[in-house]
């Protein structure tokens, strides 16, 4: 792989689909399935949401090893990623209609939620068929001198993306029907997608004498001995952790705003949007950065120091008693992740153990931000209702009656 340095516009072409993939959870995971959830059962939100989050993200924890492993053995003439990428689009476009078909039409039934439980674990199965392999695309094709920059771009296009999709789904088109937000996520991910496959080439993989894939040999072979290799087991500890803490918050800042803030119904998606805006805003500032700072003074300092700040700001989000004191603390702890995931795919490239099984050897780095979803969204749900909900009059005559989780229950989330 020649060590050249890519231009701008390429490193561009390469992140679209981290852009579509955040545009697409930013609006999903922030928005959409909480509001879902919400409207089919209020009374248990918190619970029912952890649950349908942990189990999607089983497929999340599942497929990119998989599928990771297949591509780094595909021959087609397009590549060996792109093929994944592209029917894995398809899948996911498919779940995201089942999901706006049933959330359309099921207020006030808790039945539904099982069928709209299906079609958000399609999505999990059809974007991590997609991004399983797409990890492994940049080890291919970005020189190993210009990951930092690759790395930087990836920290840009994600925050961007999620903001984007936030905005557009809660205050750009937030009176639009559920069906048609679901319709507008799966638009942009079909558009991105083809852009992306038409400007990213990749250099097929020919092997005359392939090797037949053993399951039993595969599996055993996901076991990344930290002893052979301290510098992979170390990163991906230090990505379980943080993304522990970040999942166990993320899926329920939409109760967050209302319960703990007061902010009234009919604004609480306003509310997520400004304040995931503010943390994203600051994030990408930090995340253009980043990438470029470290591959001058290192990647361990950037991640000691943003994961500290983190530490010690995410616990202020207890105190905050108003919308302005939210969008403050969120500031701060933008600027620290944003540092952080602007080097942590490098990171993550850097310390591979073999360049030819970059597929599933990458498989195996994200499980540290998949298996903490899977263990930490039902635990996170599950300690927000113990210490039990109140149950608010209708604001309006006619409307059904809120449900607040106590301040007690977030607290011990944060912590």
């Amino acid at each position: 792989m020649s060590e050249a340095r890519l231009p701008t516009k390429q490193h561009a072409y390469n992140s679209l689909l981290w852009f579509a993939n955040n545009f697409h959870w930013g609006a999903i995971l922030i928005l959409l399935l909480p509001d879902d959830v919400k409207s089919m059962d209020p009374a248990n939100k918190a619970k029912w949401l952890g649950l349908i989050a942990g189990i999607g993200a089983v497929a999340a924890l599942v497929v990119p090893l998989i599928a990771g492993a297949l591509s780094d053995r595909c021959q087609n003439p397009r590549g060996r990623r792109m093929p994944f990428i592209i029917w894995g689009t398809v899948v996911n476009i498919i779940g995201l209609l089942g999901m706006g078909i049933v959330a359309s039409s099921s207020a006030g039934k808790p039945a539904m939620l099982v069928p709209y439980g299906i079609a958000y674990f399609v999505v999990q199965v059809g974007n991590n068929l997609a991004l399983g392999p797409y990890m492994g695309l940049i080890p291919d094709i970005v020189p190993a001198a210009d990951r930092g920059r690759a790395s930087g771009f990836m920290a840009l296009f994600s925050q961007v993306g999620t903001l984007l999709g936030a905005v557009a789904v809660g205050m750009l088109f937030g009176d639009q029907p559920v069906l048609f937000k679901y319709l507008l996520i799966a638009v942009q991910m079909a558009v991105l997608v083809w852009i992306m496959s038409v400007n990213v080439k990749e250099t097929p993989f020919v092997d005359p004498h392939p090797e037949k894939f053993d399951a039993a040999k595969y599996l055993r072979s996901l076991w990344i001995s930290p002893k052979e290799y301290p510098n992979f087991a170390w990163v991906w500890i230090t990505r379980f952790l943080v993304m522990a803490g970040f999942y166990s918050i993320q899926p329920f800042l939409n109760y967050y705003i209302g319960d703990i803030l007061k902010v009234p119904q009919a604004d609480v998606s306003g509310v997520v949007t400004k304040v995931l805006g503010v943390v994203l805003l600051f994030s990408a500032i930090s995340a253009v950065y980043g990438g470029v700072v470290s591959d001058k003074i290192g990647r361990k300092k950037v991640v000691f120091i943003a994961n500290g700040a983190m530490a010690l700001i995410c616990p202020l989000f207890i105190f905050a008693s108003s919308v302005t004191m939210a969008l403050v603390i969120g500031a701060l702890f933008g600027l620290a992740y944003g540092a952080y995931i602007s080097v942590d795919y490098a990171l993550g490239t850097d310390v591979l153990p073999e360049a030819s099984d970059a597929g599933k050897d990458m498989g195996v780095w994200h499980i540290a931000m998949t298996l903490p979803q899977t263990i930490m969204i039902p635990i996170a749900g599950f300690l927000i209702a113990q210490p039990g909900v109140t149950k608010l009059p209708p604001e309006k005559l006619g409307e059904d009656p809120i449900y607040h989780y106590t301040h007690t229950g977030y607290a011990i989330l944060f912590l």
